[in-house]
């Protein structure tokens, strides 16, 4: 299995990683070695993972290939990333976050929460957004803050009034997410019947990462292993067979009325065992395939 993941060079340059099982490389200089091999003057050069998957570029099939070729006349070694690169968010830019409240039963019930006859979403805001190893920030006076692991899909072409049937042609690959949510602030809002996104949408109160697993290379992404560990304690286990509703009634419920354009993320839902998170923690989720997201919390 190949994971890609983005990162940025010493001099500040984006670029696209991926990981093999024999080493991290940087998929972009590899790239440029095959368009030379094959002639392709026009193709563009993939430097960013967002860019890769709305050209429709990005699939286990092509990784392979380019890496097979390229690895047919030339070595690797020079190409080789060690342990000091810097991993940032797989989709920076997506114009939609999208998630799902309440899609396993257990977190449902352990909230005392109705569970829901049909998808229950919100969004959050991209400038939530933060990498592997990067920081959460709780603002000071802000309440009770929780960790919810996820299950991430991102869509590779645009949706629109898509079948159950069709859904899953439309799913570029897959990542970790942590919807991060202000308890406090959430609760208050529902008392008063007011939306969720200040308690969701918190700068910093979305990590993502650390690799995208393209969805050619997981076969059931619905049997898939899901853990949160805070200071090497597990809080949150599951597996994605317990989502309530599946990622072919996601796609087509959301697309019946708002176009999904490539890039676009949707969170899927979280099992039970949301708890508080505090400065200080080290908070490790890690979905089976697609690794383990790492982030520290500290306050502002």
């Amino acid at each position: 299995m190949i994971r890609a993941f983005s990162f940025t060079t010493e001099q500040n340059e984006p670029r696209i990683g991926i990981d093999t099982g024999e080493g991290r490389f940087d998929f972009t200089l590899i790239w440029e070695f095959f368009k030379d091999f094959k002639n392709f003057r026009q193709a563009p050069r993939l430097n960013f993972l967002q860019v890769m998957v709305e050209m429709d570029y990005f699939s286990q099939q092509t990784f392979e290939e380019v890496l097979e070729i390229v690895k047919s006349f030339r070595s690797l070694n020079d190409v080789r990333l060690d342990d000091s690169i810097r991993l940032d968010v797989p989709i920076a830019r997506p114009q939609k976050i999208l998630c799902l409240g309440r899609n396993y039963r257990a977190h449902a019930e352990e909230w005392g929460s109705e569970v829901p006859t049909e998808p229950m979403f919100f969004a959050k805001l991209t400038s939530a957004l933060l990498p592997h190893q990067g920081e959460i920030l709780i603002p000071d006076g802000i309440g009770r803050v929780d960790h919810e692991i996820e299950l991430a899909i991102v869509i590779g072409k645009t949706a629109k009034r898509v079948p159950v049937s069709q859904a899953m042609e439309h799913v570029a690959g897959y990542t970790i997410g942590n919807d991060v949510s202000a308890r406090d602030v959430q609760h208050a809002a529902m008392r008063k019947k007011h939306p969720w996104t200040l308690s969701k949408g918190l700068d910093t109160f979305c990590p993502m990462g650390p690799f995208l697993v393209p969805a050619d290379a997981i076969d059931d992404p619905h049997a898939l292993d899901l853990e949160l560990r805070v200071n090497d304690e597990i809080k949150q286990k599951s597996n994605t067979r317990n989502m309530i509703f599946k990622i072919p009634e996601l796609i087509a419920y959301i697309s019946k009325n708002i176009t999904l354009y490539a890039g676009d993320l949707i969170l899927t839902g979280t099992p039970e065992g949301t708890l508080p998170i505090q400065p200080g923690d080290r908070i490790e989720a890690r979905v089976e395939h697609c690794g383990t997201l790492v982030n520290r919390v500290g306050a502002i």
